[in-house]
């Protein structure tokens, strides 16, 4: 049994209990903070990693593309093997990894290598996120559970939001490698607190059963293949034969992983927690949010710099209005919850301004004032900030503490794998209709340009790459023409956007709607 905290305690979380807590707690997030800023962050490094290692362009993308497939394959396994052998077990073993993985990059003296190690780094964040959350659930009850997953939400969100900006001044200072240097060093430190996690865990001896490894190799491979079709999407055509019989593999292989995980006795993904209503509809919410805020955290800086004509240094100013209330809002929803405002009403309200901003968000133009689109993206990043963390905590408390490490897999499976298709998709719609608007107004400027080259390199934000590429002797007229076709295009995408976001929060709520108890399957 868990000790209940009586307390009603305000911060900071000090429950009483088995000694270690706090130190548990600053564990985990510690490395909660280095998985999102890694994501987030490496991409700044790859200028640099390019000119040191002359690598192409597709090996450099994966430097990227390989920690988030890794980690997308292998969150869900992580998760099913700490409930077998113990949550601290292997919430050790993922740091170990992840810092072995950081160590080797800061390394690395060709890009295969440092692709190698961000695969590798990526197998150890999956176990990070998974095992952290499934050791918080254990550890904390009652209003110190809800701070504790508020502290776990923000600090993901702390680590979103500085990543670029910290990989950018290392390499800046220090040069790439200091990146992966300071990942290991950080989880370094979460290593040395592993004894004091093993004391506040109470029983965490595992199951002692043996690990589902067909369950585990067949999910692993449908993972790949559909991470890969997405990542690819972009680059070969949607509609190609590699990513469509990419995408028919991963139907294949999962329909074989659902035939043979019915049949097995421990399985690494229970399908019983597909029955819970109410845990499947709280999965979904951080599906909402990759669509309705992480797209804009990836694109927006874009159509700061193309659209609007602004610096970077600008772009990177007024994105704290779209990430500060991140920081904010995780702490705010769990203060509110003890006070007690209902967690799934804060949960509507999260999904609502996600819906509310992205529709608002189309107020931007090239023309607008920041103090018109303040509102919108505040809205937006609340949409986000309100549910981090408080989701999680909502989730694992409806499924049996024994499977609390597969249901935290399972749910963040779900966060990046809809975070990895989002930002995809979004990017490729993007490309295909200013490609469009292109093709449609090119000739004016240069007939013989090739629409497709331009339009790749505008969608990435690149208008005056793009403009050289057009071939255009009126160069002036051309690149307002793009920066027009930018901000038509985007608009276009955003509407898309809310739409999705819409048909989500009505699936979400009809699922949250339903009774489910607690689930003991």
């Amino acid at each position: 049994m868990r000790t209940q905290t009586t307390s009603s305690a305000p911060p900071p979380v000090r429950p009483k209990g088995p000694p270690g807590r706090t130190a548990t707690l600053a564990a985990v997030l510690l490395a909660v903070f280095v998985v999102p800023m890694s994501i987030s962050g490496t991409a700044v490094a790859l200028p640099g990693i390019g000119a040191d290692t002359h690598a192409a362009l597709a090996p450099l993308q994966w430097v990227v593309n390989a920690f988030n497939v890794a980690f997308a394959c292998f969150t869900l396994v992580w998760g099913s093997v700490a409930d077998i052998v113990g949550r601290v077990k292997a919430f050790a073993a993922g740091a170990g990894v992840y810092a072995v993985a950081s160590l080797g990059g800061a390394l690395a003296t060709d890009v295969l290598w440092l692709d190698a190690t961000r695969a590798l780094a990526g197998i150890g964040g999956a176990a990070i996120f998974s095992c952290g959350a499934a050791i918080i659930a254990t550890v904390f009850d009652g209003p110190a559970r809800a701070r504790a997953f508020a502290l776990f939400g923000t600090v993901a969100g702390v680590g979103v939001a500085v990543g670029p900006s910290l990989a950018g001044a290392l390499v800046q200072g220090l040069g790439w490698r200091w990146v992966f240097a300071v990942h290991a060093a950080a989880l370094l430190l979460v290593l040395l607190a592993v004894p004091a996690i093993a004391r506040a865990v109470p029983a965490d001896g595992g199951s002692g059963l043996r690990v589902d490894v067909p369950g585990s190799a067949l999910f692993v491979v449908a993972m790949v293949l559909l991470t890969t079709a997405i990542v690819q999407g972009s680059q070969w055509g949607w509609g190609s034969p590699g990513v469509l019989g990419l995408f028919a593999g991963a139907v294949v292989v999962l329909a074989v992983f659902a035939a043979v995980e019915n049949r097995r006795e421990h399985p690494v993904l229970d399908l019983s927690l597909l029955r819970n209503r109410r845990f499947v509809g709280l999965c979904l919410v951080p599906v909402a949010a990759s669509f309705g805020f992480v797209t804009m955290l990836t694109y927006l800086p874009s159509y700061l710099t193309a659209a609007t004509g602004r610096d970077s240094g600008a772009a990177g100013l007024i994105m704290l209005l779209l990430t500060a209330p991140v920081l904010v809002c995780p702490m705010l929803a769990a203060k509110l919850v003890t006070r007690g405002v209902p967690a799934l009403t804060l949960v509507h309200v999260s999904l609502a301004c996600l819906v509310a901003g992205d529709l608002a968000l189309t107020l931007f133009s090239p023309g607008a004032t920041i103090l018109v689109v303040a509102l919108p993206m505040l809205v937006t990043g609340a949409g986000m900030g309100l549910s981090a963390g408080l989701v999680d905590g909502q989730a694992l408390e409806l499924v049996d503490p024994a499977k609390a490490g597969m249901a935290a897999g399972f749910l963040n499976t779900l966060r990046l794998g809809s975070e990895a298709i989002a930002v995809a998709v979004y990017g490729s719609v993007l490309a295909t209709v200013l490609r469009s608007r292109v093709e449609d107004g090119i000739g004016g400027y240069a007939g013989a340009a090739q629409a497709d080259r331009v339009a790749d390199r505008a969608a990435g934000g690149d208008l005056a790459r793009a403009t050289e590429l057009s071939g255009a002797v009126d160069t002036e007229g051309f690149s307002h023409f793009l920066a027009r076709s930018y901000d038509s295009a985007f608009h276009t995408v955003l509407w898309g956007l809310a739409a999705v976001c819409a048909v989500l929060c009505a699936v979400i709520a009809t699922l949250l709607r339903g009774d489910s108890a607690r689930s003991t399957a």
